[in-house]
């Protein structure tokens, strides 16, 4: 795996699977201390708005995740830099939290809110955005789209269920707050370059 991937998209990785294994020796004290719990909770804690990010419910939660990250995360990690794709995806985490958090002070569900979905949607966005002919098989699509045209329809679904209360289990907005969140770094940083920052 060293191989075929840059130091921080490997680093996530391991990290999330380590996470993934411990979680069922103490499942109780590292959810109540690490997953993001809602403003109103007794278990929120500051830390939560990125520790959330390293917790899966299940195997499957944790594969489709991972298995992003591996496809995107390395070619953005290599365009970008070691220390700006961590900090992008960071800051992607950190903003999907909020808007999650948002969406549940305006009366959302009131649970916890677990995954690096948040962080993994960013990194799709800035993939499409550095790369946007780039083609993606997406299944059961028989033939490969461009990059631009699956994350724009992705992002359109996850809105329309997240204000459809579709698979309310699934944080629709946290994932769209990851999107923001990229977006506005992307942005950030293009401003600076183009004002000499």
């Amino acid at each position: 795996m060293s191989a075929l991937l840059p130091p921080a998209t490997r680093a996530l990785l391991l990290i999330n699977v380590a996470v993934f294994l411990l979680e069922p020796l103490a499942p109780n004290l590292i959810m109540g201390q690490f997953a993001l719990w809602p403003l109103g909770s007794e278990l929120f804690r500051p830390w939560q708005l990125l520790t959330y990010a390293f917790l899966h419910g299940s195997l499957m939660h944790i594969f489709f995740n991972m298995l992003a990250l591996f496809m995107f995360g390395g070619p953005l990690e290599r365009y970008l830099g070691q220390r700006r794709f961590l900090t992008f995806f960071l800051v992607c985490v950190l903003t999907a939290a909020l808007t999650q958090l948002a969406v549940q002070s305006a009366g959302g569900p009131q649970e916890e809110t677990i995954g690096a979905s948040g962080g993994v949607f960013g990194v799709l966005l800035a993939f499409a955005w550095y790369f946007p002919r780039a083609r993606i098989l997406v299944l059961p699509v028989p033939v490969p789209l461009p990059a631009w045209l699956v994350v724009s329809v992705y992002s359109l679904v996850e809105l329309f269920a997240g204000v459809r209360g579709w698979q309310p289990d699934v944080a629709h907005f946290a994932h769209l707050g990851g999107l923001a969140g990229g977006a506005a770094c992307i942005l950030f940083w293009r401003a600076r370059r183009q004002f000499g920052g």
